[in-house]
């Protein structure tokens, strides 16, 4: 299959929230990715959220599965894993395909970078020095390009082989032999590799030259476990379930969070529920507190919870066993 070099010049496809004059931080800022799976296109997709114009290369694919903005069919994973989530991630992105391993796709990829701001990557660094692309050969050759490498783990570990759960798995975040639900480590590493885009040109702004900034999906799931080092959400903790309005209750047809963890919350929170309590921490943390609530909200369902919540003001949220569908961002 033939490559397919990018536009001219790649801001031409870039989405149409990125003028420079609608006032988003990243308008008028060249991205490009070459990131494939979760991490790297949620980031990319945040990024073109602030306006900066995005385009993202994809390897050929001799089955592909989804077809990019740019009707080229690419070979990113997340297609596979979900079409869904490859459809909401490159919306509004120009996508295009090259071989990188070969002197055609090489060229189009460096003629991209002539007029890029912005490289965004998810190789390990091993494989993209294999490729011309580590730090020293992007410096010499596009003086005025950052590199935002997300890697598994930040420095001397950044070549270990890893992935999301593992991450998860180091920091602590995986408990009991259940899966999590959700990709928090991936999630978080887009986060903090968006981030890395605004420092990039914070200091290119300042510098006049690009620089490089690394992003551990490790480090990410570090950041994110911090409270449960910290001992908050532990269940000796009091966002752990040891404060009697600060947990999930068992209710009618599902459960419920409550999240009554100020004093002037928790105390409404037992005056709705008839039990004596002034909802300072050390009553909240009781026992006799605990048996309490759970018997006052036992019996009611969903519906009648989510009325008491607006009606008296409490941070609420039922939890139906039918679940409805997440709002859509």
């Amino acid at each position: 299959m033939p490559d397919h070099a990018p536009p001219e010049p790649i801001a031409l496809q870039a989405p149409l929230s990125s003028s420079p004059t609608n006032g988003l931080p990243l308008s008028g800022v060249r991205i490009l990715s070459l990131a494939l799976n979760l991490p790297g296109p949620a980031a990319l997709m945040r990024c073109a959220a602030m306006g900066a114009q995005c385009s993202k290369l994809e390897p050929p694919s001799a089955q592909p599965a989804a077809t990019g903005a740019a009707g080229v069919a690419g070979a990113d994973p997340m297609a596979h894993y979900s079409p869904q989530a490859y459809a909401d991630m490159h919306q509004g992105i120009a996508v295009w395909q090259a071989q990188l391993k070969s002197e055609e796709g090489q060229a189009a990829l460096h003629h991209a970078l002539d007029a890029a701001d912005i490289l965004l990557t998810s190789f390990r660094p091993a494989a993209l020095a294999k490729l011309g692309l580590d730090w020293a050969s992007l410096q010499q050759r596009h003086p005025q390009l950052s590199l935002v490498r997300i890697v598994g783990s930040a420095g001397a570990l950044a070549d270990v082989p890893g992935h999301d759960l593992t991450y998860q798995a180091e920091a602590g975040l995986v408990q009991g032999g259940a899966m999590p639900p959700s990709l928090f480590a991936d999630m978080a590493g887009a986060l903090m590799a968006s981030e890395a885009v605004l420092k990039a040109w914070l200091l290119r702004q300042r510098s006049g030259h690009g620089s490089l900034q690394e992003t551990g999906l490790a480090q990410a799931a570090q950041w994110l476990a911090l409270p449960w080092h910290w001992g908050l959400t532990r269940p000796d903790g009091d966002v752990g379930g040891a404060h009697a309005g600060y947990r999930v209750y068992a209710c009618a047809d599902g459960s419920v969070a409550v999240a009554a963890l100020e004093p002037h919350f928790a105390a409404r929170l037992c005056a709705v529920a008839s039990v004596n309590g002034d909802g300072s921490i050390a009553s909240m943390r009781s026992p006799a507190m605990h048996a309490a609530l759970q018997a006052f909200l036992a019996p009611l369902s969903c519906a009648e919870l989510a009325d008491l919540a607006e009606q008296h003001d409490l941070p609420l949220h039922p939890l139906p066993d039918q679940p409805q569908a997440p709002p859509r961002l």
